[in-house]
């Protein structure tokens, strides 16, 4: 098979597993919060065995390594929203509202990087918010799942913008692994405020059981270190472009998927898939601007 087609593939299997992760969520017994915590946990000590076994030196400076923490709060509380959203609402409707992070990337980006708004992100954007109108008119029982999944896009939108300032002067997998550690010391530090408030949950830190320990390993494991580490080393091999056409294919796989797994559970009305469609047209159509205004921008300084 020739290299492109695996990598491409390859690329389309991480995604896949990423849009799995919510069914990961509903498939785990315990609270959203402790599948954080055990997620980051895990995930940080295989990090941590990842550099370490290719001798990569841990050592960061002090507003560095504090920034990647306070940004690893952010992925916590993404993570903590978007399990949650998945229960309370479905897997559907949890990655309808994820499916708006490239709406809040492409307001958030321009802020951080100084450059200015595009016409075509604001009319997307519209477009975006259109589709939402759509779901809530039809979905309102699941209003809260939906707006909990759009504040956790938000957040993943955060972060996002966030590390691409950090991916140009650190390594990816320290970055990830500070991130991951700040998650979990988030989960841990804030664990008795989250205790006192929502006491029905249970006192102490809920142990898995091991099916659940199963489940949160292949989270841990294969859907956060593995798809991290293979996606960033597929991006030196296929153009941006390619990886963010294939990446904003999660929220379809994902709901795919939650329809075949949990079938009459996650069966909608008709308006909110006319609702999510229009999102996801919106999302895939996203790049296609943005290559065109690559283009365009080039043309002109030739001119020029």
């Amino acid at each position: 098979m020739n290299s492109s087609v695996k990598d491409y593939l390859q690329l389309h299997f991480i995604v896949l597993l990423w849009g799995f992760t919510a069914i990961l969520g509903v498939l785990i017994s315990i609270p959203a919060v402790e599948i954080v915590f055990y997620r980051t946990l895990l995930a940080s000590l295989a990090l941590a065995a990842l550099l370490a076994y290719r001798k990569r030196n841990f050592r960061l400076g002090k507003g560095a390594l504090l920034k990647m923490l306070l940004t690893g709060s952010l992925i916590a509380g993404h993570w903590v929203l978007f399990f949650a959203a998945a229960r309370i609402a479905t897997v559907s409707v949890c990655l309808a509202g994820m499916a708006t992070a490239t709406l809040w990337t492409s307001i958030l980006e321009p802020m951080v990087t100084k450059r200015g708004i595009k016409a075509y992100e604001v009319a997307l954007g519209l477009v975006i918010i259109g589709g939402l109108y759509v779901i809530f008119q039809f979905e309102f029982d699941h209003a809260l799942g939906l707006t909990m999944a759009i504040f956790s896009a938000f957040l993943a939108s955060c972060f996002t913008v966030i590390n691409g300032e950090f991916t140009k002067k650190h390594n990816g997998y320290m970055v990830t692994f500070y991130e991951m550690v700040g998650a979990c010391l988030t989960v841990a530090v804030l664990f008795p405020l989250y205790r006192s408030l929502f006491p029905s949950e249970g006192q102490g830190l809920i142990v898995p059981s091991p099916m659940d320990w199963m489940w949160i390993a292949i989270l841990a494991l294969i859907c956060t270190v593995y798809a991290y580490s293979a996606s960033v080393e597929l991006q030196k091999r296929l153009s941006a472009f390619s990886v963010n056409l294939c990446v904003n294919l999660e929220p379809v796989y994902g709901i795919l998927l939650a329809v075949l797994i949990f079938n009459e559970d996650e069966k909608m009305t008709l308006g909110f898939y006319a609702g999510t469609a229009i999102i996801l047209l919106a999302v895939l159509v996203y790049p296609l601007f943005v290559r065109w205004d690559k283009r365009r921008q080039l043309r002109i300084r030739k001119i020029q």
